[in-house]
């Protein structure tokens, strides 16, 4: 994985789980680099139907209701992980925010109040502004889809991420203060 600190990043929140699958697909068509693309959502059905998780090598399976979408982003994206973080509840976690994500919680880094989630976007560099946006997205059941890399690898994400109707995308870079604000039509 290319040095994080110094990568663009684009975020796009889908309303639905179908939706952000849909928006993983097209990346992966268009050819944009499945190491640098990550999904949270949240697992709302662990307290209401019996829900497993196991490993087999990188790869973790899942049964549930969403048991079909997860498998299938979790085949196409690198790394997963089930956490349990306070204020957001269950969420599941596919791609390198996975390894951000475990950085902050074996740290106990506490940046400005921000959850383990908040923290490893946080690391992409993105804004705690967007950030409180993000996770309020993920606790009202919407799914976040983060591509992060280079600006030009960023143009190519932000273009094919906006054919898919996100409810909106944000193209944050390090050296602005500012978001460069994609937001397109729901």
């Amino acid at each position: 994985m290319t040095n994080t600190t110094s990568n663009n990043a684009v975020v796009a929140i889908y309303k639905s789980h179908a939706e952000a699958e849909a928006a993983v697909k097209e990346l992966q068509r268009s050819g944009f680099d499945m190491e640098k693309l990550s999904i949270v959502g949240r697992d709302r059905h662990t307290e209401e139907h019996v829900v497993g998780y196991y490993t087999t090598g990188d790869r973790m399976r899942y049964w549930g209701k969403q048991g079909a979408f997860w498998g299938g982003v979790w085949a196409l994206l690198f790394g997963s992980a089930f956490f349990w973080i306070p204020g957001l509840g269950p969420l599941l976690v596919a791609g390198p925010l996975v390894t951000l994500v475990v950085g902050a919680l074996e740290s106990a880094v506490v940046i400005g109040g921000l959850t383990a989630i908040g923290a490893g976007l946080y690391s992409l560099g993105i804004p705690e502004d967007s950030i409180l946006r993000y996770e309020t997205a993920i606790k009202t059941d919407k799914f976040v889809l983060v591509a992060h890399g280079t600006q030009e690898e960023m143009t190519q994400a932000r273009e094919i991420i906006n054919r898919t109707n996100p409810e909106t995308a944000d193209h944050h870079q390090p050296s602005q203060t500012n978001p460069q604000e994609c937001a397109v039509a729901a």
